[in-house]
């Protein structure tokens, strides 16, 4: 029997990348963004599409709708919709840290809420939520997107737990550096206002926009990595892989927090900031 999987975030990067490597395995899936114009590639080649805005209750009401109504049910919810906000977290005002909380841990659980009769159908049900290797440490310049990773760590373990009664797997995927055009859409929303009291670092705030593109690992190949576990039985109930997704979680747990401060204000030269 063909797997059914749903995918949030498939307009560009992880999303697009996982769908193609997912649908090349032989599952059929539903890639969701909340352009449908954004999707066009991947229906282009045979997947299935549905617009899906993770913040908007009726848009998942109607996706879960549409997939109900196709009768193929669900075995698979990635919950990869997200963005990084970049900017000192002193210049963040209130609704800046919501808009942060309110895709990247609320929607989640939102959208596996509304799924889970249908997950709860399946034999194999099983959730995946990609956080990132930032959730499991802070960077200077990127304190509510990290911190919203670790809330949606936090959370799926607790999921993990509660849903196994049910029959559902939860999986934690923690990316490293993955190329895509995250970086530019961190960049657009960069927090900077014109009164900021980090007008001098301004160079180290955008080099932290771009710090996970360096080197980056391409996405095709980090979904192919992603794919192979996901469809693995049991799947592991974490997930990591691309650039730097062992060396620096590795370095967080071996260093002294006062040396991995230190090395985090260098990079993005805070050491050099003499206000």
């Amino acid at each position: 029997m063909t797997r059914t999987v749903l995918i949030s975030g498939c307009s560009s990067g992880i999303g697009a990348a996982l769908a193609r490597e997912l649908h090349g395995r032989g599952l059929r899936v539903y890639a969701t963004a909340r352009r449908r114009e954004t999707l066009q590639p991947l229906a282009a080649a045979g997947l299935q599409v549905l617009p899906l805005d993770v913040d908007d209750d009726a848009s998942i009401a109607a996706a879960i709708d549409a997939l109900t109504a196709s009768g193929h049910g669900l075995d698979m919810l990635v919950n990869n919709a997200g963005f990084s906000q970049v900017g000192a977290v002193m210049d963040l005002t209130r609704e800046d840290l919501r808009r942060q909380y309110e895709t990247n841990v609320i929607a989640p659980v939102a959208l596996t809420r509304a799924a889970l009769p249908l997950l709860r159908a399946s034999d194999a049900g099983t959730v995946v939520n990609v956080g990132s290797i930032v959730g499991l440490f802070a960077t200077p310049f990127a304190g509510a997107y990290c911190s919203s990773k670790a809330a949606l760590h936090s959370l799926s373990d607790a999921m993990r737990m509660e849903l196994s009664p049910f029959g559902i797997r939860v999986v934690t995927v923690q990316p490293g550096g993955i190329r895509s055009s995250f970086g530019d859409h961190a960049e657009s929303g960069l927090q900077l206002p014109p009164d900021s009291l980090y007008r001098p670092v301004e160079k180290g705030i955008r080099a932290r926009a771009q710090a996970g593109q360096q080197g980056a690992t391409p996405a095709q190949e980090f979904a192919r990595h992603v794919a192979a576990r996901l469809l693995r039985e049991p799947p592991p109930a974490i997930i990591r892989g691309g650039k730097n997704s062992t060396r620096l979680p590795l370095l967080k747990k071996l260093l002294p927090l006062a040396a991995f401060d230190a090395m985090n204000r260098k990079i993005f030269g805070l050491d050099r900031f003499k206000p």
